[in-house]
């Protein structure tokens, strides 16, 4: 499979525009420091929602730090893919060395990852040429995937879109092949940036945890919603562990070991008796968990602005 072959249609007057308007690329400080940056976080983590909702395995692919650095990995490599140039697409190998270059997983935590994905039909061995020899086999991601990956990027241009007023999604809507060319410049910039490769020590808590991606979109969602911060604390409201892991394929003693690593911290808390109190999150931890994410959102407007400049 080459990259998905999108039905186009004639742009509408206001997608015209979309495309013909590139606003420049928001900072990190200028994203973290905008006033709607939680409750376009918690639309983010909803829209993501949507977009796994029918495939939960999938889902779990970027539910922590380091699948997620995997798979947009995967999708960079295979993106770059050029059936002139020998050495380009995706292979078990390419994506090692990207992969452990960055130290944020190991040569056999790559290669698991890449056996699960086969596993799941998320990605699949290109048959070997019928003339000639490959050094490397490659591997293609499915269509699925591409269509997910497709979909995540789209939900993260329409979260920046909402902190300017731009017209990003519309312009992706307009022309799909901004995807194939920006996520590389995206992928590469957020492997190459410290700040990203490692988020602040109580986000890592979550987001270098299985599935601690998914309790972290949660905790946010719930805590703009709520809309209530006293004392540095914003609440949540009350948290039932056991179906929260079962919803996000988690066991049930893994994730009170997360939530209890996560109290002793003081990220969060509970007022009142345990069982039946509300759950809260402290003010600061959601600021570093902002400012960690607004790396990666700057990363993906600049390399959606560079790409649409070029069109």
């Amino acid at each position: 499979m080459q990259n998905l072959a999108f039905e186009m249609h004639t742009p509408t007057s206001e997608e015209h525009a979309a495309v013909e308007i590139a606003s420049r690329a928001l900072t990190p400080a200028e994203i973290a420091a905008h006033p709607a940056i939680l409750p376009a976080l918690a639309a983010l983590a909803m829209g993501l929602r949507g977009v796994f909702g029918d495939n939960p395995r999938l889902g779990r692919t970027l539910a922590s730090h380091q699948r997620w650095l995997m798979a947009q990995a995967a999708m960079a490599l295979h993106l770059e893919y050029r059936p002139e140039e020998r050495n380009s697409g995706l292979t078990v190998g390419r994506l090692r060395d990207i992969v452990t270059a960055t130290a944020a997983a190991s040569r056999n935590t790559v290669l698991n990852f890449m056996e699960e994905m086969r596993h799941y039909r998320f990605v699949q061995d290109v048959p070997a040429p019928a003339s000639g020899r490959m050094r490397r086999r490659r591997v293609e991601v499915t269509d699925i995937a591409e269509r997910a990956m497709r979909r995540w990027f789209e939900v993260n241009l329409s979260v920046l879109d909402l902190l300017d007023g731009g017209r990003r999604e519309a312009a992706h809507r307009a022309d799909p092949t901004l995807f194939e060319r920006a996520q590389p410049l995206m992928a590469r910039a957020c492997l190459a940036d410290p700040l990203w490769l490692d988020p602040p020590g109580h986000v890592g808590l979550f987001q270098w945890t299985e599935g601690g991606a998914l309790v972290m979109d949660e905790v946010v969602t719930r805590a703009t919603r709520n809309g209530s911060c006293e004392e540095g604390r914003h609440a949540v409201g009350q948290v039932n562990i056991r179906s929260m892991a079962d919803e996000y394929l988690m066991s049930h003693t893994h994730l009170q070991r997360l939530f209890r690593k996560a109290a002793e911290a003081g990220v969060i808390g509970w007022s009142g008796q345990r069982r039946k109190a509300d759950l809260w999150v402290s003010s600061a931890f959601l600021q570093d968990y902002t400012r960690w994410q607004s790396v990666k959102l700057s990363h993906l407007d600049h390399a959606f602005q560079t790409c649409l400049n070029r069109a």
